[in-house]
């Protein structure tokens, strides 16, 4: 099969779907692999590197002409003329994009498969994964950067000084976004809440995360509660394929404290604060309500060496699959035919339909 490598073309987004070595698999496997020129440029690979690897060097429509392509990050308007029947493998988040995008895919009769619906056999989300950790410790990152005074914060350092914690941490969701964000924010020394839906896990979460973790429910009520004394709150809710509910109102952000942060990682599905929009690395942030907002809908493409690397890792097995048996390789894994978001100009993600009032087909 014929696998296409676009270079992205969102606002710094500097990741590649493929490492040259992820290129030299699929070639050895008996494969085509036609890689736009400059593509991993961003994530310090060279077009002779990929050369070496056996690629075939190309522009952005020859890269998208291929059966297979292989990206990072949904197609922007500028690409929807290039979707033409193929198959379309990358993060697409449509439940909380503009739905140009899905009606688009319909149109050009792509199927399109979502890296964030993909399921293991324990309906864990593998190929979400990897980049929810890049994305949940850069969320404390970003948070204590913005709290500093000189960037607009209220200038409340998240860490130890001379054996004191400083700093209030809220962080709303325990997936592997919310576990990774507790634990930079625990390790630097800060006060962390960790607020979920699932009590029985305290236990699991503080060994996971670490002591000192404070453990509290996802309720309206905590949270309201927890938020006004924190210094950062971290959005971390996940809803599979879904567009993420609002656990925190405008209200509760009216009550935080002037020049708080909130980093809600949730924006890519629409956000689970109220009062969140989208950013772009170029603009990263808004104030609201006195409080400062990172929203970046591209977080872990600030990393792109490391998100590239661990992004192909996860999913070269699965686009092994894909290259050698086509629609074969979902038909024939459940948890892989879940991440079929569109197909035949069908939504085939339940979730997505639902999200976007459309009419719901299963994928078979």
């Amino acid at each position: 099969m014929l696998i296409g490598v676009p270079r992205e073309i969102k606002d710094r987004e500097n990741r590649v779907a493929l490492t040259p070595a992820g290129v030299k698999a699929l070639v050895g496997a008996g494969h085509s692999v036609c890689v736009e020129r400059d593509a991993g440029t961003g994530s310090g690979y060279t077009d002779d590197e990929y050369a070496d690897a056996g690629a075939i060097p190309g522009e952005a429509a020859e890269a998208w002409a291929a059966e297979l392509v292989v990206k990072i990050k949904e197609p922007l308007p500028a690409e929807y003329p290039y979707l033409a029947g193929q198959l379309l493998f990358t993060y697409l988040h449509l439940a909380g994009v503009d739905p140009a995008l899905t009606q688009a895919l319909r149109a050009s009769g792509t199927t399109a498969i979502a890296y964030e619906t993909v399921e293991d056999a324990d309906g864990a989300l593998p190929l979400l994964a990897p980049m929810s950790a890049v994305a949940g410790t850069m969320a404390v990152t970003m948070g204590g950067f913005y709290l500093a005074r000189t960037q607009g914060g209220r200038g409340m350092l998240l860490g130890r000084v001379l054996g004191r914690r400083y700093g209030r941490v809220l962080v709303i969701g325990d997936g592997v976004v919310g576990r990774h964000a507790a634990a930079a924010a625990l390790g630097m020394g800060a006060r962390v809440s960790l607020a979920t839906r699932h009590l029985e896990r305290e236990g699991a979460l503080r060994s996971a995360v670490g002591e000192g973790l404070e453990v509290i429910a996802s309720a309206a009520e905590e949270l309201a509660e927890t938020a006004p004394a924190a210094d950062l709150v971290i959005g971390a809710v996940l809803v599979k394929g879904a567009r993420a509910p609002h656990v925190m109102s405008r209200a509760m952000v009216e009550r935080m404290q002037p020049g708080s942060v909130i980093v809600d990682v949730s924006i890519d599905q629409g956000g689970c604060i109220e009062t969140s929009r989208a950013t772009s690395h170029s603009d990263p942030v808004y104030e609201a309500c006195g409080v400062v907002h990172y929203c970046v809908t591209n977080m872990p493409g600030a990393y792109p060496r490391t998100s590239t690397q661990a992004l192909t890792n996860a999913t070269l097995p699965y686009v092994t699959r894909l290259a050698a048996q086509g629609l074969g390789a979902l038909r024939a894994d459940g948890g892989f035919a879940r991440g079929v978001n569109v197909h035949d100009g069908e939504v085939r993600c339940a979730a997505v339909a639902e999200a976007l009032d459309l009419p719901y087909a299963p994928f078979r």
